[in-house]
């Protein structure tokens, strides 16, 4: 992925950089041509000779500016080519005008700095530009008889000058290098970064399924008596349907085979119903961005949390009608309350003197979302405890009883949600757990 995201940017980056040094020939091309219109313009005359040089030489920037803006010719072999056009043109220009005497005798040292300038990514034009140029002053120097004695510190200073571009076309290539691996390096980066947060989120879906597994665990015993008192009365039912129809007396009673037919389909139907609790509640997958509604939430979770509250006491459900739905998913809101549900079966249980179990479930609508609290009749939550209750990996359980990320994880799906989850103990004794979740509608209403 890494690799192909490099070759993405640098292909991108390539025909950028196409058509950048294409439309430097066409403006190159545009001012050479546009020289004699000026002259034209300001002299009223035109030098035929000169307008035909300088006609070839913008009509060849133009001809190069397409065979490199359409991969034809790679960009170091048009700015060499440029630079082997641009010498001869410049020396005859000044040849034709008076040769060192010329006006535009000094343009021929701007040579290698133009060069330089439009072509820095490679050091081939500069170097042949600079080449032409000083062989260009030798020549122009012999064919108007000037001495080698006086154009010699003339043909120095021109070399210095060219140097100075050469150094420069060096540098920017310098900068540009640096900057090419400063931006593999970032797109590396953020590579690397996204393949984190992409194990973090398997991880955290991993933990998630672990712990949602670890409740049904913690429920399978309840589970297994839940599902074995209906099933005990179905097998009595038809054992006795069985023996009604063998014996010879009479007709059975309707009424009575009615009724006998009713409890064994309530019995039927209270297995099938934790069998699709308990596989909704354990299968995978991701409900998270679905709305949740409290109400059934609630109702889900106490018939989970039933299978092991039932022989302990009882559990109050006390909903106001009509509760929105909150942003907390579905499925993630009833792994919060059976936790709550299942935590409180815990504390009620290990209560000293032991107690028959009362469990309170409270939904309210509050301003902005629905607050829900979970509270038991049991000893309460030890002060030194109570500050590192949600932490992960904490619990109090004996080793093997619990994994220490039940309430962490609870507490991460509210807050990320927007909501809080918080707990107290109660001043008449036992513990209280406040779940405060923000209403699903703010989302739509955000969004527009």
């Amino acid at each position: 992925m890494a690799a192909f995201t490099l070759m993405l940017a640098h292909n991108t980056a390539l025909q950028a950089q196409l058509r950048v040094k294409r439309r430097i020939f066409f403006v190159s091309a545009s001012m050479i041509l546009a020289i004699p219109l000026v002259r034209l313009l300001l002299s009223g005359t035109i030098i035929p000779t000169l307008a035909l040089v300088q006609l070839l030489w913008g009509l060849s920037h133009v001809l190069l500016g397409v065979c490199v803006g359409a991969g034809v010719l790679a960009p170091w072999l048009g700015g060499t080519l440029a630079a082997m056009v641009c010498v001869p043109a410049v020396s005859a220009i000044i040849h034709f005008t008076g040769g060192p005497a010329s006006p535009y005798f000094v343009t021929i040292v701007c040579v290698p700095l133009l060069v330089a300038l439009f072509a820095p990514d490679s050091r081939l034009p500069t170097l042949v530009s600079y080449g032409g140029m000083l062989v260009a002053v030798v020549v122009l120097n012999r064919l108007a008889g000037v001495p080698s004695g006086t154009y010699l510190p003339q043909l120095l200073v021109f070399g210095c000058v060219g140097v100075f571009g050469f150094y420069g076309g060096r540098t920017y290539r310098r900068l540009r290098e640096t900057e090419r691996t400063a931006q593999e390096e970032r797109l590396s980066a953020l590579e690397r970064l996204a393949e984190s947060e992409r194990l973090r989120v398997r991880a955290e879906r991993e933990r998630a399924e672990v712990e949602r597994l670890v409740l049904v665990g913690q429920l399978a015993s309840g589970v297994a008596h839940e599902v074995n008192n209906p099933l005990a009365f179905v097998k009595s039912n038809l054992h006795y349907l069985e023996r009604e129809l063998l014996e010879e007396d009479g007709p059975p009673d309707k009424g009575e085979l009615r009724e006998l037919l009713n409890e064994t389909r309530e019995g039927v139907l209270r297995i099938q119903q934790i069998i699709m609790d308990l596989r909704r509640f354990a299968r995978e997958g991701d409900m998270a961005t679905e709305p949740g509604s409290p109400a059934v939430a609630i109702e889900e979770a106490r018939r989970m949390a039933s299978v092991r509250l039932r022989s302990m006491g009882e559990v109050v459900v006390d909903v106001t009608p009509g509760l929105p739905e909150v942003r907390l998913g579905q499925r993630h809101l009833v792994q919060v309350l059976v936790n709550l549900l299942l935590n409180a079966a815990d504390a009620v249980e290990e209560a000293v003197p032991a107690r028959r179990a009362r469990i309170v479930v409270r939904a309210r609508r509050v301003d902005g979302g629905v607050r829900l609290e979970v509270e038991d009749n049991g000893t309460g939550i030890a002060p030194e405890v109570l500050p590192r209750l949600f932490e992960p990996f904490f619990t109090t359980r004996p080793p093997g009883k619990g994994t220490g990320l039940g309430l962490a994880l609870c507490r991460d799906y509210v807050t990320r949600t927007g909501g809080t989850l918080t707990a107290e103990n109660r001043p008449e004794g036992g513990a209280r757990f406040m779940l405060t979740l923000k209403e699903a509608l703010e989302i739509t209403s955000a969004a527009a």
